[in-house]
Protein backbone atom coordinates (compact mmCIF):
# COMPACT_ATOMS: atom_id res chain seq x y z
CA UNK A 1 0.00 0.00 0.00
CA UNK A 2 1.47 3.34 -0.68
CA UNK A 3 1.03 6.46 1.67
CA UNK A 4 -1.20 9.08 0.50
CA UNK A 5 0.59 12.47 -0.32
CA UNK A 6 1.00 15.29 1.63
CA UNK A 7 0.64 18.92 1.25
CA UNK A 8 3.51 21.20 1.89
CA UNK A 9 2.61 24.61 1.45
CA UNK A 10 5.03 26.64 -0.35
CA UNK A 11 5.16 30.04 -2.23
CA UNK A 12 4.96 30.53 -5.55
CA UNK A 13 8.41 32.31 -6.91
CA UNK A 14 6.70 34.05 -9.73
CA UNK A 15 3.45 34.92 -8.28
CA UNK A 16 4.31 34.98 -4.70
CA UNK A 17 0.90 32.85 -3.57
CA UNK A 18 0.67 30.27 -1.24
CA UNK A 19 0.67 27.21 -2.78
CA UNK A 20 -0.07 23.51 -2.05
CA UNK A 21 2.37 21.10 -3.07
CA UNK A 22 1.16 16.86 -3.19
CA UNK A 23 4.67 15.45 -1.52
CA UNK A 24 5.08 11.55 -1.35
CA UNK A 25 6.28 11.44 2.09
CA UNK A 26 8.15 8.20 1.08
CA UNK A 27 10.58 8.20 -1.95
CA UNK A 28 13.55 8.54 -3.39
CA UNK A 29 15.90 10.55 -1.03
CA UNK A 30 15.92 13.08 -3.78
CA UNK A 31 13.71 14.30 -6.76
CA UNK A 32 12.96 17.11 -9.11
CA UNK A 33 10.08 17.43 -11.54
CA UNK A 34 8.41 20.97 -13.25
CA UNK A 35 4.70 21.63 -11.85
CA UNK A 36 2.70 24.87 -13.23
CA UNK A 37 1.43 27.45 -10.28
CA UNK A 38 -2.18 26.94 -9.93
CA UNK A 39 -2.82 30.85 -9.61
CA UNK A 40 -0.49 32.18 -12.33
CA UNK A 41 -0.18 29.09 -14.50
CA UNK A 42 4.15 29.64 -14.99
CA UNK A 43 6.02 26.60 -14.65
CA UNK A 44 8.30 25.51 -11.52
CA UNK A 45 10.62 23.11 -10.82
CA UNK A 46 9.83 21.41 -7.38
CA UNK A 47 13.24 20.05 -5.61
CA UNK A 48 12.14 17.50 -3.14
CA UNK A 49 14.84 15.57 -0.39
CA UNK A 50 14.31 12.73 2.18
CA UNK A 51 15.22 11.34 4.94
CA UNK A 52 14.52 8.60 7.13
CA UNK A 53 12.79 11.25 9.41
CA UNK A 54 11.16 13.73 7.05
CA UNK A 55 10.82 15.70 4.07
CA UNK A 56 12.16 19.41 2.40
CA UNK A 57 9.99 20.60 -0.46
CA UNK A 58 11.22 23.67 -2.22
CA UNK A 59 9.97 25.55 -5.65
CA UNK A 60 12.79 27.46 -8.18
CA UNK A 61 11.80 29.48 -11.20
CA UNK A 62 12.22 27.46 -13.93
CA UNK A 63 14.05 30.23 -15.83
CA UNK A 64 16.62 30.58 -12.68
Amino acid sequence: MQPFAEAAIQQCPYCGEEVEVDVDPIGASAERYIEDCPVCCRPWTVHVSRNEEAYAVALARDDD
